[in-house]
């Protein structure tokens, strides 16, 4: 019988949508205070895949993703959900959000987005917060399964995903390392 183990580390990411860059620097300024320094920060992306969001926002969204230096534990996402939430109200402007802000975390064989909404392919954690695999690694990249978002598909966002997994690889490697050393 295997015994529990404690999970390494993951990386965590955040993505964002929003109109004007402004509302992006505020919220990325406010993680960043809370988070650890920023390691990656994805170019400003045009958000095409999905109307969603204009009724809220307006026309012509980005995306962008950032990843920070500090990792965590996979048990944080609720935690680190409820949060961003709070700082999509706190940069509200009147009923309306400035900034979506997605956070996840990736680690050397998936990547994980946190919901506040159930579906099938969904778990429930904790704080009504629910999570979902999103993409998986394999053959040197991540791939998508047949639930993954149709911008998280593209070859952009896996490029930027690939790119944030070599820098978590360093840092797993680093961390091995120390604790192998005793440091």
């Amino acid at each position: 019988m295997d015994q529990p183990k404690k999970h390494q580390p993951v990386k965590l990411i955040t993505g964002f949508i929003f109109q004007e860059e402004g509302a992006f620097d505020r919220a990325k300024l406010i993680l960043e205070k809370r988070f650890a320094r920023i390691d990656f920060q994805s170019e400003a992306l045009p958000f095409v895949h999905t109307t969603y969001y204009e009724k809220e926002f307006g026309k012509a969204l980005k995306r962008r993703f950032i990843s920070f230096n500090k990792l965590i534990s996979p048990a944080d996402l609720p935690k680190i959900k409820t949060y961003t939430n709070s700082i999509e109200k706190k940069l509200s402007v009147g009923r309306s959000r400035s900034v979506n802000i997605d956070p996840g975390y990736l680690d050397l064989a998936k990547l994980v987005l946190a919901s506040t909404k159930d579906y099938k392919h969904r778990i429930y954690l904790n704080q009504g917060i629910y999570s979902e695999v999103t993409l998986f690694y394999e053959d040197q990249s991540y791939k998508p399964w047949e639930w993954t978002y149709p911008d998280y598909k593209s070859g952009e966002y896996i490029a930027i995903f690939n790119r944030i997994r070599d820098i978590y690889a360093g840092q797993i490697k680093n961390l091995k390392q120390s604790q192998r050393e005793g440091l």
